[in-house]
């Protein structure tokens, strides 16, 4: 029952990273505050929903002493890292806007965005894999962080000397990304003690989107009152939601 969820909720983080592609195209006002929404709920989803359940499941294997309070907790960070490494392997992340135009970074830029939302729709997946409760707050935190990603592809793209067709091609790949990463998590299934490190490993890499990309994004040059309480809201939904789904 669960994995009929997993498609149609793919299917929506595909339109909401078409209708943030259509509002960075479209509209300008107002973007920092759905940005710092977005960091809120990425931010939230992790602390609240996935890090509390791979403890959970690292005590129902106990015998393995890698899944340890600590060792998920470690796990976590290691997360952060890799997805650090990743971020950084590919130009074009908080480097798009210095300089003159340029149509490699444009690119490089774009393909590590349609990267980050293929392992957003693996992370549904594997929510559901977990259970309905963290599937459910993994694809809200999803869905408001692909808006934003579909924002910055089409952002980048036309920063550095691309068209508004350029920029369209781009956000399509991005958009069907998250549904290929859960296709693929459906074809998979993934043992208690490996959701358990999956969940760990994706809760650092939704703490690295939210607090190093996000965030630094939405306070930027922007009144820091009103961004810094649309953070604190997403994360508020993000623990009802957590709250309200388990």
């Amino acid at each position: 029952m669960q994995n009929l969820l997993i498609l149609p909720i793919a299917a929506a983080t595909c339109v909401a990273t078409m209708l943030g592609g259509w509002v960075g195209i479209s509209l300008r006002d107002r973007l920092h505050l759905i940005l710092a929404f977005s960091a809120g709920a990425v931010i939230g989803v992790a602390f609240f929903d996935l890090l509390p359940e791979a403890v959970e499941l690292g005590a129902r294997t106990a015998s393995h002493a890698l899944l340890g309070p600590r060792a998920v907790l470690a796990l976590a960070g290691l997360g952060f890292l890799l997805y650090l490494l990743l971020d950084r392997s590919l130009p074009g992340h908080g480097s798009e806007a210095r300089g003159r135009p340029n149509p490699q970074r444009a690119w490089a830029a774009a393909t590590s965005f349609a990267l980050h939302s293929f392992l957003d729709g693996f992370a549904i997946g594997v929510g559901f894999q977990a259970s309905r409760a963290v599937g459910i707050a993994v694809a809200v935190a999803v869905l408001a962080h692909d808006f934003s990603d579909g924002l910055n592809t089409v952002s980048v793209v036309l920063r550095n000397g691309g068209d508004r067709r350029g920029a369209f091609k781009w956000l399509v790949v991005d958009a069907l990304a998250p549904v290929a990463g859960a296709l693929t998590s459906m074809a998979l299934t993934i043992p208690t003690q490996g959701l358990a490190v999956v969940l760990a490993l994706f809760s650092g890499f939704f703490l690295f989107v939210g607090g190093s990309d996000l965030l630094p994004e939405s306070h930027h040059a922007h009144p820091r009152l009103l961004t810094t309480f649309a953070t604190v809201l997403g994360a508020a939904c993000l623990y009802v939601v957590a709250q309200v789904a388990g």
